[in-house]
């Protein structure tokens, strides 16, 4: 394994998430501005990494597989939290940790077909409105007169819908394979 600068940094999110979920515990606006301060900081070296790996040619086989795990880990420990505390829907929660469990294992199975799965331009909005909406609910509080934990709710609603939408599309564009796979 090449231990990049950009495989430290996904490493580090990993390694924030119980940090994370610790400081979410914390009383009053304590634990939001923490909790908040630390998925912003997380969420930040999610696009940072890879900005850095493909700038410097240092993609390598471990980044591939450990970001999208530091980034599952991320969002459905944040979610599991913001529904533990009732400050987000359960259903969403659902949608967005199932679709990412069934997109990862059809990108797993597609991967021992020898085929590559791109992420698509509907993902990466889902994934950019997913990460401010949990933000939001995590800071919860009020700015210039507007409540982040509304405004995070209706972000977190509107990344429900593209995270269905854009399983959709992976489903979609994975069925020819998916159905030979099943014939063979």
């Amino acid at each position: 394994m090449q231990w990049t600068i950009s495989n430290q940094l996904t490493m580090a999110r990993v390694l924030i998430i119980p940090v994370f979920m610790v400081a979410f515990f914390f009383p009053g606006n304590l634990g939001h501005l923490l909790s908040g301060g630390l998925f912003i900081v997380a969420a930040i070296t999610d696009w940072l990494d890879g900005y850095l790996a493909r700038s410097r040619g240092e993609v390598t086989p471990f980044g591939r597989f450990l970001d999208p795990v530091a980034d599952k880990l991320l969002v459905a420990a944040a979610l599991v939290l913001l529904v533990s505390a009732d400050m987000a829907p359960a259903l969403l929660a659902v949608i967005i940790i199932g679709r990412e469990i069934t997109i990862g294992a059809l990108r797993e199975w597609l991967a021992q077909h020898s085929t590559i799965v791109h992420v698509s331009l509907i993902a990466k909005w889902k994934t950019a409105i997913q990460l401010i909406a949990i933000s939001t609910l995590l800071l919860h509080v009020e700015l210039f007169g507007l409540s982040l934990h509304e405004i995070g709710l209706v972000l977190l609603w509107i990344a429900a819908a593209l995270t269905l939408w854009s399983g959709y599309e992976y489903i979609r564009d994975a069925w020819p394979e998916l159905m030979d796979g099943m014939e063979g």
